[in-house]
């Protein structure tokens, strides 16, 4: 099977458009469910994983949840909006509602150079869309860009090849995604 990405859905309006962007890049992309088996992700060999958004609070009792192996199959994982907010609260970070919602266009400022954002000046106009909030990054994250609203409004494990975004890079309303 030739390289590809994997975007595990927790219900998010835009997965198909991740995929999408991913396949815009020449990149062979598949969406499955956020509970795929382990062993069956695995199987896949992907080159990547992207956790999708999603309506739900990690905190909420029925919280769509995946396999915390994932997070060691030693590729790549980028969280956006609620994968990044279930990456923290998977790998012991801490996820609180915000004081305010953030909903629509906000100013991202990155707090140092990372490859994530290599090309792009800070601040750049991002699109946000959630109530909760990283309130205590997992060990191992470093926040790499915040807005007013968040703190860790971008989130990185290097070491680990884990990333989080808690904007969405996909949408147009996000014009350098």
């Amino acid at each position: 099977m030739k390289e590809h990405m994997v975007v595990l859905d927790f219900g998010s309006q835009y997965t198909q458009l991740i995929a999408r962007r991913v396949r815009e890049q020449h990149v062979y992309c598949e969406i499955h469910p956020f509970h795929i088996q382990f062993d069956a992700l695995r199987e896949l060999k992907p080159r990547g994983i992207i956790l999708s958004g999603g309506p739900s609070s990690v905190y909420a009792p029925d919280a769509p949840l995946c396999d915390p192996r994932i997070f060691q199959l030693g590729v790549p994982v980028l969280g956006i909006c609620y994968g990044m907010q279930l990456m923290s609260h998977m790998l012991g970070g801490t996820v609180d509602p915000a004081e305010e919602r953030e909903y629509g266009f906000a100013e991202l400022v990155f707090d140092g150079p990372t490859r994530l954002f290599e090309g792009l000046s800070s601040p750049i106009s991002v699109w946000m869309s959630h109530g909760d909030r990283i309130s205590r990054r997992p060990p191992g994250f470093h926040a790499i860009a915040h807005t007013n609203n968040s703190p860790v409004a971008a989130m990185a494990d290097k070491d680990h090849r884990l990333f989080g975004l808690q904007f969405h890079p996909e949408v147009v309303h996000t014009p350098q995604g």
